[in-house]
């Protein structure tokens, strides 16, 4: 045997059992996140395998901070046998959603259940006030005694460049094009943090926390200061050559004569249909600007009629949805929006018209609903799975 191949075949022999030692720590970590607490045996009969490999991947992920032990209920005979379970109370995540008006941020367990209430932060006029704002956000529910913070995902609109981990082009949050807001909190925080589109932020909220749990083909339909689109298919996310797929806002709705988007084109879909769009009208009819905040409390309570307005927004929805249900033959499609709020029946009609625009065959098998998950929460789910994949790649 040649010296060459010896040492190939010892470079191979030395990395496999790392290898096989990660996947047997994901295999345990997917298990009881899928399963909740369990015992380490109970761990390895469901797994199937045996007691000191589950041992031995139990020790890892707790040192990570990824797990942590609980105490189980009192049994009639015995000692009860401590309980695995995803860090809540020795660790948190953070999760942040950044928008026009505001930003919001939340703190997690890593089973992704929100410690107490979401700070509502305004949004700066500066990218670096923006960092200082969300940092200070941060810090004070760092502060926490006890509680190790492991990560933080940002939810951020506009067009994202997975590969480079910054954002490209934002029409309703200019200042953070061309930053990465994950790389300069991770500098300030001291705490590993990631970056995710927000319409995919979305879609991770309602695959873990949402009504798409057990779904593998859906999407998310994000009508807010602008529309944006996430897609899931066969249970990946479909992000396009650079993470910039889904810019379904900036098809061209109204042929001429359309409003100006921020984009620079005219007539776009986001022009038409979005909060953005209903502040315009209510602007128009209140001979002053108000903002998307202020326009959906005023109609919330009546104190302006933008019934006319609605209806003429569900038309231009529909389009964007038909186009979804044809292009992509979901099972369903998700519309998250606080225009639902507004009026109870936006949904209703925007369904009826969808029927009438999409392709009969492929309408007749998908539902449209209202999405459970928000941007907050798809950002604690983006954290959590790239934690996950540091410390324990999903090969699946």
């Amino acid at each position: 045997m040649s010296p060459k191949v010896s040492r190939s075949i010892t470079a191979v022999t030395t990395i496999r059992p790392a290898v096989v030692g990660k996947l047997n720590e994901r295999q345990v970590l997917r298990l009881l996140q899928t399963r909740g607490p369990m015992s380490r045996a109970e761990v390895a009969r469901e797994s199937g395998l045996s007691a000191p490999t589950v041992s031995k991947a139990v020790a890892s992920l707790l040192k990570a901070g990824l797990l942590e032990e609980a105490d189980a209920p009192e049994l009639a005979r015995g000692r009860p046998a401590p309980r695995l379970r995803l860090a809540t109370s020795s660790a948190q995540v953070f999760g942040i959603a950044i928008d026009a008006g505001h930003c919001e941020v939340v703190s997690a367990g890593l089973d992704g259940v929100l410690h107490g209430n979401t700070m509502k932060v305004p949004t700066p006029n500066t990218y670096p006030e923006l960092i200082s704002a969300l940092s200070k956000a941060i810090g004070e529910m760092q502060a926490k005694p006890g509680m190790t913070s492991l990560g933080c995902g940002i939810s951020l609109p506009g067009l994202v460049d997975f590969r480079k981990a910054r954002g490209v082009l934002s029409p309703n949050m200019p200042m953070t094009d061309g930053h990465s807001p994950a790389a300069d909190l991770a500098n300030r925080l001291g705490i590993e943090c990631t970056l995710l589109q927000e319409s995919h932020a979305l879609c991770l909220a309602e695959r873990h926390y949402g009504l798409a749990r057990g779904l593998e083909d859906f999407a998310v339909f994000d009508v807010g200061a602008g529309v944006g689109l996430g897609v899931m298919l066969g249970g990946r996310l479909l992000k396009g050559h650079s993470g910039l797929a889904g810019e379904i806002g900036h098809i061209t709705t109204v042929a001429s004569g359309g409003r100006r988007c921020g984009c620079g084109n005219h007539g776009c879909l986001e022009t038409v249909a979005s909060d953005t769009a209903l502040a315009y009208h209510a602007s128009r009819k209140l001979n002053r600007a108000v903002n998307v905040d202020e326009v959906i409390e005023l109609a919330r309570t009546g104190a302006v009629d933008l019934g006319a307005e609605l209806r003429e927004i569900a038309s231009y929805l529909a389009i964007g949805v038909a186009a979804v249900v044809n292009l992509f033959n979901p099972e369903v499609v998700f519309i998250h929006s606080p225009l639902l709020d507004i009026d109870p029946g936006l949904l209703s009609r925007v369904v009826e018209k969808v029927g009438q625009r999409a392709l009969p065959p492929t309408f007749a098998e998908c539902r449209v609903l209202r999405a459970e998950g928000s941007k907050c929460q798809g950002a604690v789910a983006g954290i959590i799975q790239h934690l996950s994949d540091a410390v324990a790649p999903d090969v699946v």
